[in-house]
């Protein structure tokens, strides 16, 4: 008969279990010795510096980033964070994730660099935000109110304080950000408030509705401005406020795009519509309002439009895609969102100069090569994106972008202008470079249809709402997840992230708002 050893005693299983719960030393790799040459250059390939040699083990992304501000002669309060490419040599291949020293030799070797040593290897620099903005980690309010379903959500560019949702109870209501509880209804429509847009001073909030009609609202009292915009025959499906840098003597104008085909360019101090867009032979999905002097329009009719916003005229049409086109993103959307607006909430006290302060932002993100360049990213029902440059030089897409395995629902550029999103029906959000439209990589983790997604203020992170009910924050750094937000208790149909701090708002089937912070 066997023996059986007896169980181990509480005290072997105590004595076990410390020992498991210690961490081994582990000994890192040494860094072989040795340097490389360096060329720096910006994202049009513009030398920044002079070449230098940059030893192996003081190569790391933060060093490297050190090492170009002094080149550049800046002093040290005015260091401006970079984030590099390595561009292979004799070769169209760019390593998007700087490796650390003690990788570096073995990452260039195994893409065929034989000898580093001497070989010069371009670095990208893209410049980061001076701010840094913090991960969401947990929900701070969950706010009842609507009787129906959250369909849009949108914060103020003004301070972020407020938070604006339309709904399918055919109100609008606008939601104090810090304390969780409401400040006001906006109550006339008659039917589902689709979606909310607020003027980039934050002073007008405008709401479309499946009533056929655009209303215009005084955020501060949920009283609203003159009579009901009407002239649609069918619902309105998306809104844009013309830039502040581009407003006529303090009037803003809004563009209202509708199923029935049409956009209409408003005069809300009036009340009455100065151009009727006419031209598409499908629902009108999406607009947006650039800030070169074109209103950018996408349909169900497989194309893209852009009309002349001073006379309506039809400037260009876009073709390419196969199948619906759902949504439109423009490089410049944050920057005319949020005009003279920005993180170091100095606001200027003059029309003219808030003109100025708008004007300068917007034409810092949109300058390339020397020129202001507004790009457009078209996401689409045939599973596919495409990338546009500047519709007057060309009608012809810089880059078919493919890889999603169902519809596009939703894209959006990053604040910096470097990175697009993209939110399928395929459960995957997947990033892009906004330079040339090459895939970087794929964002798993929904398990449902992804609806919207929407990037921080410094670019660094990303926020994506799904059928699966929950929100999930990604970092644009690593492409890895940050933080899982589960919460709600049914599909989240709409997020923002706030444009100057780390909050984040939501809605969706289960009724009820949320506030997430860190």
């Amino acid at each position: 008969m066997a023996t059986i050893a007896p169980p181990p005693s509480k005290r072997q299983r105590r004595e076990d279990l410390e020992r498991s719960q210690i961490q081994a030393d582990v000994i890192p790799a040494p860094i072989e010795a040795g340097s490389f040459k360096a060329r720096f250059v910006d994202s049009d390939s513009n030398q920044l510096a002079e070449v230098v040699e940059i030893p192996l083990a003081d190569a790391s992304e933060k060093n490297v980033s050190l090492l170009l501000n002094t080149l550049l002669g800046r002093d040290k309060d005015e260091f401006t964070p970079y984030k590099f490419r390595i561009h292979l040599p004799g070769s169209d291949v760019i390593l998007d994730k700087y490796p650390s020293p003690s990788e570096f030799l073995a990452v260039l070797r195994a893409h065929g660099v034989a000898n580093p040593f001497e070989t010069t290897l371009t670095l990208s620099a893209e410049p980061q935000s001076v701010f840094r903005v913090q991960a969401v980690t947990r929900l701070s309010h969950k706010i009842s109110g609507h009787g129906q379903p959250i369909l849009a959500c949108q914060f103020s560019p003004k301070n972020s304080k407020f938070l604006a949702t339309g709904s399918g109870d055919c109100t609008a209501r606008i939601w104090d950000a810090d304390t969780g509880t409401p400040k006001c209804t906006l109550t006339g429509h008659t039917g589902w408030v689709l979606v909310v847009s607020w003027s980039p001073c934050g002073t007008w909030l405008a709401t479309g509705s499946y009533d056929k009609t655009v209303r215009i609202w005084d955020p501060e009292t949920g009283k609203p401005i003159g009579k009901p915009l009407t002239g649609h025959s069918k619902w309105v499906t998306g809104l844009a406020w013309e830039p502040y840098h581009m407003w006529q003597d303090g009037a803003p104008r809004l563009a209202s795009s509708s199923k029935d085909g049409t956009v209409r360019v408003w005069n809300p101090i009036v009340g009455r519509a100065d151009h009727v867009l006419s031209g598409h032979k499908g629902n009108v999905t999406c607009v947006r309002w650039g800030g070169i002097g074109l209103i950018y329009t996408a349909s169900q009719d497989k194309t893209i439009k852009c009309w002349n916003a001073a006379d309506g005229t039809l400037a260009h049409t876009l073709n390419g895609h196969a199948h619906w086109v759902n949504h439109l993103a423009t490089s410049s959307d944050f920057v005319l969102r949020t005009s003279y607006h920005d993180h170091t909430r100095n606001v200027p006290e003059t029309v003219e100069a808030k003109r100025a302060k708008a004007k300068e932002r917007f034409e810092k993100a949109a300058m390339r090569q020397g020129k202001v360049v507004e790009r457009l990213v078209s996401a689409s029902d045939d599973f596919t994106m495409y990338l546009w440059g500047d519709p007057n030089e060309s009608t012809k897409p810089l880059q078919r972008m493919v890889g999603h395995q169902k519809q596009i629902n939703h894209c959006s550029f990053s604040p910096d202008g470097n990175l697009i999103a993209s939110a399928s029906f395929d459960n995957h959000v997947k990033i892009w470079s906004a330079k040339d439209g090459r895939f970087l990589n794929s964002l798993r983790g929904h398990v449902a249809p992804v609806y919207q997604c929407a990037f921080s203020a410094d670019s660094r992170l990303l926020v994506s709402c799904s059928k699966d009910t929950t929100l999930k924050v990604w970092n644009m750094q690593t492409f890895k997840l940050a933080v899982d937000l589960p919460g709600h208790e049914d599909e989240v149909w709409a997020v923002d992230w706030s444009p100057t701090d780390s909050r984040v708002g939501s809605g969706g089937k289960d009724k009820a708002v949320r506030l997430w912070c860190r």
